[in-house]
C-alpha cells in the first residue's frame, strides 16, 4: 500500500466520490488533489475495514483512522504470476461498468495467495503505460456539467452616476444534451460562481452527477496539472447537492470543448444581439438573458432531430440527480485556536467553544446567518452571525463550572501581572475586566496591554497607560496607538496626579481578594 496518508476529511470525501457518486478513482483523484494510487488504497483499506457508504454516524476522525489504518502486517515474500493484463484491459474497455476492483476481486477468487489489490492496480498501471493510446472523450447521459465564464462581458450602466461596469458572464453546458445556461454577475468571486451554480439547478430541475470547472480560483484553490486542489467552499456545494467535482485539466482545452463551445454560442446568439440595448441592473440584464436563453434551447438542431430543450429532457434529466429541499447558502471556512478565554475571533466578534478546547485549533463554517466550530471533523459549537466588532457570544454550556482548568488564568493574577509593570498598568487592566460581563472576556485585550512591555519596555508602557487612563482611552488599541507614535514620551496636556478611576461599574482591588471563590459564584450564576 502506497505511504502517503490524507487527512480524513479528504478521505471522507474519496469514500463520498466513489461510493455515493460512483466516480472514477482517476477524476476521484483529480477532484482531491491526491495520486490515483492513494484514493485505490483508500478505498481498499475502507473495504478491508468492513465500511460502506453513509459511513456510520457515531464514527468520528480519531476512529476512522484507525480502522483504516492499523498495525501493519508485512507478510513474507513470494514469487506470484502475472495476471492477463491484456484480457483485463480488454474487458475494461468492451465493458464500462466493469472496474478494476471487480476483476481484482475475480482474480482473487481464483487466485486466493494472489496480488493484493494496491500492488493489482500499480502492477496494471505500469502494464498500461507501454501502450499508446488515445481516448475518445464520451458523455453520458446526466452525467456532467460543463461550466466557465465568458470573456467577454456585459455592460451594466449606474442610473444615478453613469458609471459603467462590466459584468461577468457565466455559462453552463450539459454533456449529453448541450442544454445551456448563462446568467451575468457582477464578479467572478466564490459568492457569485456557488451562488450562478446554484441557480443553473434550479434552472435545470436537476443535479447533474459531476461538475466540470476550468482551473479558476473559485474552483481550485491549488492549480496543478495532474492534482489540483478543490476549494472547500465548492467542495462543500457539491456535496450538498450530492455531486462532483472534477477540473479539466490545465492546458487541455479538449477536457472542456462542450463548454467552450457553449460560451461562444452564448457570445453570438445572447450577447451580439444584446450589444445595442443598455441595462441599469443586473436583474434586467438577466432577465434578457433568460429570454435570448430559451429560445437557444429551443432552437432546432440543424443536423439532428429535436432541441436542447427536447435531448435534454429525453435523456439527461431521465438520469440526473434530484433538487435537495433546499439550495446551498453560500459558507466560509477559516482555521483558528481556541483562546484562553475559550473564544475564537471571527472578524472581530468573539464565539465561545467548549472549555476543553482552549489552544486546540478548529475550524469555523460561517454564513450571512451562522457561524459553526468543527473540531476533528465534529461540530463542537453554533451561533448567530454577528457583526459588532469587538463584542462576545458566549454559549454558558462552554463555561467550565468551577474553571480548574484556569486556576492560573484569575482576575486577581492577571491584576497582579499588570502590577509587575506600574500602578496605571494594574488600573488598566482592572477597568478593563470590569467592563466586561465575565471578566475572562477581558483577558485577551489585557495580555495583549502587557505584551507591548516586550516591545516597548515596561517604562513606556507605564507611561501610556497614565496617559490613557488622563484621556479616558482605557483600550488595547488607543494604548498601542500613543506608544507607537510615541505620546507617552511627551507631557500630558495637564500634569495631575494619577487618581483612581472611580465609577459604579468599577469593583475595584478588594473585589478580587477572594478571586477563585468570586471567578466561581459568576460562573455559577
Amino acid at each position: 500500500m502506497p505511504r502517503e496518508r490524507v487527512t480524513m476529511r479528504k478521505t471522507r470525501e474519496i469514500l463520498r466520490l466513489v461510493w455515493l457518486c460512483s466516480q472514477s478513482r482517476r477524476d476521484t483523484a483529480r477532484t482531491c488533489g491526491v495520486g490515483k494510487s492513494t484514493v485505490d488504497a483508500t478505498i481498499s483499506r475502507a473495504t478491508a475495514a468492513g465500511l460502506s457508504w453513509p459511513l456510520p454516524s457515531d464514527l468520528d476522525d480519531e476512529a476512522l483512522e484507525r480502522r483504516l489504518y492499523p498495525p501493519a502486517v508485512h507478510p513474507s515474500s513470494r514469487k506470484l504470476s502475472q495476471p492477463d493484463w491484456q484480457a483485463l484491459h480488454d474487458e475494461l474497455a468492451n465493458n464500462k461498468k466493469l472496474s478494476l476492483m471487480l476483476l481484482w476481486q475475480e482474480y482473487k477468487e481464483g487466485t486466493p495467495s494472489g496480488y493484493q489489490y494496491s500492488q493489482f492496480c500499480e502492477l496494471y498501471r505500469q502494464w498500461r503505460k507501454k501502450l499508446d493510446l488515445s481516448m475518445r472523450q464520451e458523455h453520458r447521459a446526466g452525467e456532467k456539467f460543463f461550466v466557465d465564464y465568458s470573456g467577454q462581458t456585459l455592460p451594466i450602466v449606474d442610473a444615478a452616476t453613469g458609471e459603467i461596469r462590466q459584468a461577468q458572464m457565466f455559462v453552463g453546458v450539459m454533456g449529453g444534451s448541450n442544454q445551456t445556461y448563462a446568467e451575468v454577475t457582477w464578479t467572478q468571486s466564490l459568492p457569485d460562481w456557488t451562488g450562478s451554480h446554484a441557480r443553473s439547478f434550479s434552472f435545470l430541475g436537476a443535479v447533474p452527477h459531476c461538475l466540470v470547472p476550468d482551473n479558476l480560483r473559485s474552483a481550485v484553490t491549488k492549480t496543478c496539472r495532474y492534482e489540483p486542489d478543490i476549494n472547500p467552499t465548492y467542495a462543500e456545494l457539491a456535496d450538498h447537492y450530492g455531486t462532483a467535482v472534477v477540473p479539466a485539466r490545465a492546458r487541455h482545452p479538449k477536457d472542456k470543448a462542450k463548454v467552450e463551445g457553449g460560451v461562444l454560442i452564448a457570445q453570438r446568439f445572447i450577447l451580439a444581439s444584446l450589444r445595442n440595448r443598455t441595462f441599469f441592473s443586473l436583474a434586467e440584464a438577466n432577465a434578457a438573458i433568460r429570454e435570448r436563453l430559451i429560445l437557444l434551447n429551443n432552437r432546432p438542431f440543424r443536423k439532428l432531430p429535436g432541441c436542447r430543450q427536447s435531448r435534454f429532457e429525453e435523456i439527461d434529466l431521465p438520469a440526473m440527480l434530484p433538487l435537495p429541499a433546499t439550495p446551498y447558502q453560500y459558507a466560509q471556512w477559516k482555521k483558528a485556536r481556541v483562546h484562553i478565554d475559550y473564544h475564537v475571533e471571527l472578524e472581530g466578534h468573539f464565539y465561545s467553544a467548549p472549555y476543553r478546547l482552549v489552544k486546540e485549533q478548529v475550524e469555523l463554517r460561517y454564513t450571512e446567518t451562522i457561524v459553526e466550530c468543527f473540531y476533528k471533523g465534529n461540530r463542537v459549537a453554533s451561533h448567530p452571525r454577528s457583526f459588532v466588532r469587538g463584542i462576545h457570544t458566549t454559549n454558558p454550556e462552554h463555561m467550565p463550572k468551577a474553571h480548574q482548568e484556569f486556576a492560573a488564568w484569575t482576575p486577581g493574577r492577571m491584576i497582579s501581572w499588570a502590577a509587575k509593570t506600574g500602578t496605571a498598568t494594574a488600573q488598566v487592566v482592572e477597568n478593563i475586566l470590569s467592563r466586561k460581563a465575565y471578566p475572562e472576556h477581558g483577558f485577551r485585550s489585557c495580555m495583549g496591554i502587557i505584551s507591548l512591555a516586550k516591545r516597548y519596555s515596561e517604562e513606556r508602557l507605564e507611561k501610556a497607560c497614565e496617559r490613557a487612563l488622563t484621556i479616558k482611552g482605557v483600550s488595547y488599541r488607543s494604548i498601542k496607538s500613543i506608544l507607537e507614535h510615541n505620546l507617552d514620551q511627551h507631557p500630558l496636556p495637564r500634569q495631575i496626579d494619577l487618581l483612581p478611576v472611580i465609577h459604579e461599574n468599577i469593583r475595584g482591588s478588594n473585589y478580587y481578594n477572594d478571586t477563585r471563590k468570586q471567578y466561581a459564584d459568576t460562573t455559577d450564576h
